[in-house]
């Protein structure tokens, strides 16, 4: 910021440690002001990264504004023009950053998976008490928790292909398999794929 000539505005800052319970109990320096949570990019970070001031604003925007008002206009629409309105207003929230959503508690998966649930009983103007895999599959609209693999795996697929963008490319190492029969290891971080070299497509191993 000095070499930029940029003064740092503290009103409008935000100092945020994230870590474990652990970790941040054995900071102790009172001259720091920190907060439990901050929006980055319209994202909100918490402490500890379990997201649930996310959802919970997540739950507060949609399920109490956007999907309530998507249901007072459906009778008056087809269900193409609902689906529409849904992907490309609501759901776009929902989808927005999916892959942070991966590995989180259960408790904060089915808050996101009721969010999802409503917007598509809403779509197709079903009741609340419908099953709700046959109106998904019928939407064409994975699960949460698989829409958050398939970006990660997405995502991995385009670095390994372009090397870009190069500071995540960096962080991938591909190890080659041990036989023609094998597959090749994509480990980046924490998290394990498998990769195959015959069909080119990515199959899960597990997630830490």
């Amino acid at each position: 910021m000095t070499a930029n000539l940029l003064t740092l505005n503290s009103s409008k800052t935000e100092f945020l440690l994230i870590g474990l319970s652990k970790q941040l109990a054995k900071i102790n320096n009172s001259s720091l002001t920190t907060t439990n949570s901050a929006r980055n990019l319209d994202f909100i970070f918490d402490e500890h990264l379990t997201f649930s001031d996310q959802v919970i604003c997540l739950q507060i925007l949609l399920l109490g504004y956007h999907i309530h008002q998507l249901r007072c206009i459906c009778p008056y629409l087809d269900t193409k023009t609902d689906s529409t309105i849904a992907t490309s207003i609501v759901y776009s929230k929902l989808d927005y950053c999916n892959s942070l959503y991966h590995n989180l508690p259960k408790s904060q998966i089915t808050r996101l998976k009721q969010i999802q649930n409503s917007l598509a009983r809403a779509v197709v103007k079903a009741p609340k008490s419908s099953h709700i895999t046959p109106i998904l599959w019928s939407l064409h609209w994975l699960k949460i928790t698989e829409r958050s693999e398939y970006t990660l795996l997405s995502l991995t697929y385009k670095v390994l292909t372009s090397t870009q963008p190069s500071y995540l490319h960096n962080l991938i190492t591909v190890q080659p398999p041990r036989s023609s029969h094998s597959s090749s290891l994509v480990t980046h971080s924490s998290t394990y794929i498998m990769f195959s070299t015959n069909n080119r497509s990515f199959l899960p191993v597990c997630f830490p």
